[in-house]
């Protein structure tokens, strides 16, 4: 069974708390960009992230603060693979092409992803080999 995708809000909620580590509500809600939040909506999502097992919080005089638990490139991978599977059938190839046809991929960008790739694929070889 897929992983469920972060909401937008859940999302802008664990950038503030990703950028500026453990926050209470407060601190979270006076962080968020755009229109401000009710305090209330601000809890009732931390406690739904915390409930997915996204977030922990524990009590802090009066206040609870939260904490990421989920690492930003976790949730980028995860983010990443659910898109990549419902948009292109799990295909990259199909991906790329996509960019490359809205020309968001141009030559400069595919030589940068293709030394990207390569070297990925060096330090995947010398893990493999125990760094020879």
């Amino acid at each position: 069974m897929p992983k469920a995708q972060l909401t937008r809000l859940e999302l802008q909620i664990m950038q503030v708390l990703w950028n500026k580590g453990p926050s209470t509500v407060q601190a979270v809600q006076q962080s968020l960009p755009g229109e401000p939040l009710a305090y209330t909506t601000v809890q009732t999502i931390l406690n739904i992230l915390q409930r997915k097992g996204k977030v922990k919080r524990k009590l802090l005089g009066k206040a609870y603060e939260y904490r990421s638990v989920l690492s930003r490139d976790k949730a980028l991978r995860e983010a990443t693979s659910d898109m990549l599977d419902r948009m292109f059938g799990g295909s990259v190839e199909a991906l790329l092409m996509s960019l490359a046809k809205s020309n968001q991929l141009d030559a400069d960008k595919l030589a940068k992803v293709q030394k990207l790739i390569e070297k990925q694929e060096q330090a995947e070889t010398e893990e493999q080999h125990g760094g020879d």
